[in-house]
This record gives C-alpha cells, sequence and structure tokens, in this order.
C-alpha cells in the first residue's frame, strides 16, 4: 500500500473518528443539562444513535490499526485477527442497532410497511458486509498459514544448505 493511499485512509478516518466524537460530545452534553433549560431526554433512539457512534468509532480505530499493520509488513500475523474480529462485532453490532431503530420505527408507519421492509432490507445488507469480513479473515486465516509454512521452509532450507 502507497504513502498516499495510507495517508488519504488516515485523513478520512481520523475526520470521521474526531466528527463522531463531537457529536457524541454534544448528544451528552444536551442530554445531560437540566430539562427545563431545553434539553432533550434520553430516547431509545438517541441512545441507539450514540451505540452506533461507539460501534463506528470501534470499526474505525480497528481499520487504522490493519493500516499500520499493512505499512509495516505484519498484517500476515495473528495479532491482526483481534482487529478484524473487532470489526466484525462492530458491524454485527450496527446491524442489530439498526434491527432496534426498525424496531422503534415500525409502529409510525403502520399507512406504509414498505418502509419497514426496507430498513429491514438494509439492516440484512449490514449484516451482509459482516459476512463479508468474514469471508476475508477466513482468507486472512489461510495467507498467515501459508506465511508461517513457508517460514518453516525456509528456516528447513537454510539448515541444509
Amino acid at each position: 500500500m502507497g504513502k498516499l493511499t495510507v495517508r488519504a485512509l488516515r485523513v478520512v478516518l481520523a475526520a470521521v473518528f474526531v466528527g463522531t466524537v463531537f457529536v457524541q460530545a454534544s448528544m451528552v452534553w444536551t442530554l445531560a443539562t437540566d430539562p427545563e433549560d431545553g434539553s432533550l431526554p434520553l430516547t431509545p433512539l438517541r441512545l441507539i444513535t450514540i451505540l452506533g457512534m461507539v460501534s463506528g468509532q470501534v470499526t474505525l480505530v480497528s481499520v487504522w490499526r490493519l493500516v499500520t499493520m499493512v505499512r509495516r509488513g505484519t498484517v500476515f500475523s495473528h495479532a491482526a485477527f483481534r482487529y478484524v474480529d473487532a470489526v466484525i462485532g462492530a458491524i454485527v453490532v450496527a446491524s442489530l442497532l439498526w434491527f432496534a431503530v426498525t424496531a422503534l420505527n415500525a409502529p409510525g408507519q403502520r399507512d406504509d410497511p414498505g418502509v419497514t421492509v426496507i430498513m429491514g432490507g438494509i439492516g440484512l445488507g449490514i449484516l451482509g458486509v459482516a459476512l463479508i469480513v468474514l469471508v476475508l479473515r477466513m482468507l486472512l486465516a489461510q495467507a498467515v498459514a501459508r506465511d508461517v509454512e513457508a517460514t518453516r521452509m525456509r528456516a528447513e532450507l537454510d539448515e541444509v544448505i
């Protein structure tokens, strides 16, 4: 991965992370102030929004760490699995939160149930992304196994020579 690509990706990841932290801090500040002063009550949708941003932040930090490993040439190691697993978990949590939003929104959509069906489809799409990352994790596992095997064979060859 080129230096320009890594820098551009890191700029995007940092901007999104800072933006979500700013929004979360604003929401917590608004929720923590006195309701008589015009603050908003903590509703399930606001809580889901905060938790959704946390799952996004976990993904951002994990991708940042994986990019660092790629840059150092250490991504084909067992250490990478914890970050890939964190991404998978965060995506699954995001899909479950989306299904919760869909369930909370469904009673208000009795006149137009298609919205609920579309929202359910989006939730399935998010789960599909988690499955794609799981497949990529399996490919990483195969690459790590082959790298370990190649290292072992190289060591044996060095002994013979």
